[in-house]
């Protein structure tokens, strides 16, 4: 059986992926690589490599999909199929790029909690009666990883290239997936990396935003096992 990794999101671990862990990993080897070591996709992807079987199905969400495809354009013979999840293959507008520097002076001045709740968790979800213990968790995954995390990754996402030549190269079996009220990455990005991908599903996930596989954990595990059929 074809070993699944996730990649998460920024300033998320193996919590944003609970819901799938439980549901997949009776069935094939299932593993989570943080993103917390290094402050360039490159180096992450690489470390991702060293560390991983020689041949995996790949899943990552938000950060941990612009991860996702790093790796695949360093080793594309090892990536089985694919699924990016709420992420964005384009380089880091400088728009964005302008917002990251205060919010990072911020992290460094001790205040990971207040960015986290002011600037970045409204952004993520859609509403709905979990959205609360959602949030709570995202801060407790934030808090648990802690600032030096934060400014990493920071970094890694200033500076990541575009991956369109990488999607438009990957024959394999893709899954773009995300929520229909997602506000960071919207539909319209996934429509655009579904059409780059030549054997790719979309899958857009009512009543979710930013983070699916809390929000809608069940619809959301459902697509990942129709896209791992047959692995």
């Amino acid at each position: 059986m074809t070993p699944l990794i996730f990649l998460p999101g920024m300033m998320c671990d193996a919590r944003l992926f609970g819901p799938q862990i439980n549901a997949l990993s009776g069935s094939r080897p299932v593993m989570m690589f943080p993103l917390s070591w290094h402050d360039t996709v490159q180096a992450m992807a690489a470390d991702i490599l060293q560390n991983a079987p020689p041949s995996f199905a790949l899943a990552g969400l938000s950060m941990g999909g612009i991860v996702a495809m790093e790796v695949l354009r360093q080793a594309p013979e090892r990536v089985s199929r694919l699924a990016l999840l709420d992420t964005n293959p384009l380089a880091e507008s400088p728009e964005v790029k302008a917002r990251r520097a205060p919010q990072m002076a911020a992290v460094r001045d001790g205040k990971l909690k207040a960015v986290m709740r002011d600037e970045m968790k409204p952004n993520y979800l859609a509403d709905g009666p979990a959205r609360g213990a959602i949030l709570d968790l995202c801060m407790a995954m934030a808090t648990d990883l802690g600032p030096d995390v934060f400014l990493r990754q920071s970094k890694a996402l200033m500076d990541r290239p575009d991956q369109c030549v990488t999607l438009r190269s990957f024959a394999g079996r893709a899954l773009v997936l995300c929520g229909r009220e997602d506000k960071l990455c919207p539909v319209e990005r996934h429509q655009m990396m579904h059409d780059q991908l030549s054997q790719s599903s979309l899958e857009i996930i009512e009543g979710a935003g930013h983070l699916p596989t809390l929000e809608q954990p069940q619809e959301t595990t459902a697509a990942l096992i129709r896209w791992l059929e047959d692995t």
